[in-house]
This record gives structure tokens, C-alpha cells and sequence, in this order.
């Protein structure tokens, strides 16, 4: 199953919400909130368009940076045991586990992504 849709070429993540029986999208990779609310794809497309729209215009007119940066560096917690393995094999292949773990990130994120 897949709970993200692209609109407008930006990625947002769906959910349905059972306590008012409506489709629940949230825009990713932005510097704030844009969210949207819809009883079908159809107006899910149209109301996150609108949303986005108004979201970016807003930056815009108050001259803010509209999509959130990454710096590339992230904290993994793993358990002492993956942690073993993974120098384990790092050493073994000639790598650092920083490149399996970018080798990892990137499998995950091609079978994934929108």
C-alpha cells in the first residue's frame, strides 16, 4: 500500500481520519504546514493543489524559504549486536558503515518514493 501521492510535483503523505470519515493529505519537505482534507482522490488532488498554492504563495509574500533544508547528517540508534555486524561487514567489503548505511538508505528510499 501506497500512502503518498504527488501533487504539483511535491510529495504528500495520506491517511484516513475515522472520527469525520475523511482523507487526511500533509505536504512533506516543507518549512511549515500544508494540509488537506478530501472524501476522494479526485479532491484530494484539487484540495492539496489549493493548499500547496496558498502555502507557497504565503512564503513567497512574506519572503520565506518555503521547503526545509537537510545538512546529509543523521543519528541512527541500532542495537549493539547490528552495530557489530554492520563493522563487520564494512571491514569486510572495504567500506566505511557510513557507505552501507547510504548503500541501505538508498534501496529503501528507491522501493518507496513517490
Amino acid at each position: 500500500m501506497n500512502n503518498m501521492i504527488k501533487i504539483d510535483g511535491h510529495t504528500a503523505i495520506v491517511s484516513f481520519d475515522p472520527d469525520i470519515e475523511m482523507f487526511r493529505g500533509e505536504f512533506v519537505g516543507l518549512n511549515g504546514g500544508a494540509d488537506f482534507y478530501a472524501y476522494s482522490v479526485q479532491e484530494l488532488k484539487t484540495e492539496g493543489a489549493e493548499s500547496l498554492k496558498f502555502f507557497l504563495d504565503t512564503c513567497r509574500a512574506k519572503n520565506i524559504e518555503p521547503y526545509k533544508s537537510y545538512s546529509g547528517k543523521i543519528s541512527a540508534r541500532l542495537t549493539p549486536e547490528d552495530h557489530a555486524a554492520l563493522e563487520r561487514i564494512a571491514l569486510a567489503c572495504g567500506e566505511s558503515i557510513n557507505q552501507l548505511l547510504n548503500q541501505g538508505a538508498k534501496l529503501i528510499i528507491k522501493q518507496h518514493d513517490a
